[in-house]
């Protein structure tokens, strides 16, 4: 395995001192390091929102004569296809960019389902994209070689090269820099609870990538209540929100509620003021804020920095409510104006024994259909 200290200390050798990306639970050790270690220097490490305004971040440190890092989960490759073939690319402005990226659903090695074609393609879209890469070794020695081979195609070329990062190749790592966490503050699991017990027993839910779709899933199993009225978005990260949109608009005798997650909503900020100017009026959309990138390490995100509500009400919801505590979250559930946005300030973590869904992604579709038809 590469000690996440001794990989920084060979990007540093090499000039590397500028890092973004999006967390990721393959990468999650040398981001917990980074975390730890470069906050205090001055604008040395970003938390990008998603992983083409990473690529955009990398771009326009490159002017300042430096070749930086953008790591990210595979499953963001997409977000950053763009900037790689419109900005980066050697036939626009030829910009050097190490990519780090986790291999999820690598083939042969057992994964959640949302992942699986992502690792079959992974190889090949570098491929297609023109970007040479390399499968990062997990021995030290090796390490040094690789990274050797990429600064010098840097030096030769001035385009991207990419290091494909597989299952515990690095050793493990946890973050000791804490996100400030009110202890009275709810769990998520508890967050979802209430809301789910303050719905009609019709109003249907899509839930975000992560924790949130498997504490839902579970609640629904603990409580007997059946799964058919949730769409679980178990990929597609940031794009919950729409999804819910598009069902509220165009089944308005339906009441339909989107839990959403703090990363997953800043990743794809944009879709709040899409709902805002379509304003259905049987949509709620609650963002479980912990701060963190809770799923893949817990690395911080900026939401309690930024006024999440206030974004909500100027894109034109009807009523916002920021809250802590359950009495305040029934309150703001009661709330029958809509488009309605709840920001719930709930703490870090989960419990143990939180299960999968035991359905298929296929399975989960179908019988959400068949609900709402």
């Amino acid at each position: 395995m590469i000690e996440p200290e001794y990989f920084l200390s060979k990007l540093t050798h090499h000039g590397t001192d500028f890092f973004t990306g999006v967390p990721d639970s393959l990468l999650k050790s040398f981001c917990a390091y980074i975390t730890d270690n470069l906050r205090e220097k001055d604008n040395s490490h970003i938390i990008a929102v998603n992983e083409g305004a990473a690529i955009a971040l990398a771009a326009g440190y490159h002017s300042t004569g430096k070749i930086p890092l953008v790591y990210m989960q595979n499953s963001g490759i997409g977000n950053a296809v763009n900037p790689l073939l419109s900005l980066t690319d050697g036939d626009v402005y030829k910009i050097p960019i190490l990519l780090l990226v986790g291999w999820r659903g690598e083939p042969d090695v057992h994964d959640e389902p949302q992942h699986i074609k992502q690792g079959k393609v992974t190889c090949s879209l570098f491929n297609s994209m023109g970007i040479p890469y390399l499968i990062l070794s997990d021995d030290e020695d090796n390490v040094k070689k690789q990274l050797d081979e990429c600064y010098s195609h840097f030096k030769e070329n001035n385009t991207p090269f990419a290091l494909i990062v597989k299952k515990d190749t690095f050793a493990p790592y946890s973050l000791s820099i804490e996100s400030k966490n009110e202890k009275q503050l709810m769990t998520r699991e508890n967050a979802i609870e209430e809301i789910i017990f303050a719905s009609s027993q019709q109003e249907v839910f899509i839930s975000t990538t992560g924790m949130a779709s498997r504490e839902l899933f579970e609640l629904r199993k603990i409580f007997n209540m059946g799964h058919e009225r949730d769409f679980l978005t178990v990929g597609s990260m940031g794009h919950a929100s729409s999804l819910a949109l598009a069902i509220a608009l165009n089944k308005s005798k339906l009441s339909v509620t989107c839990i959403d997650g703090d990363g997953a909503a800043l990743m794809h900020l944009g879709s709040i003021a899409s709902i805002g100017e379509r304003k259905p009026r049987n949509l709620r959309h609650i963002v479980l804020n912990n701060c963190a990138h809770d799923s893949v390490g817990g690395q911080p995100t900026i939401a309690r920095k930024i006024d999440l509500c206030g974004i909500a009400r100027s894109c034109g919801y009807k009523q916002v409510y920021s809250v802590k505590t359950k009495e305040e979250l029934r309150i703001a559930l009661g709330e029958e104006e809509k488009p309605l946005f709840i920001e719930v300030l709930v703490c870090k973590g989960n419990r143990k024994d939180l299960g999968r869904p035991d359905k298929t992604p296929i399975e989960n579709k179908n019988s959400f259909m068949k609900y709402i038809k």
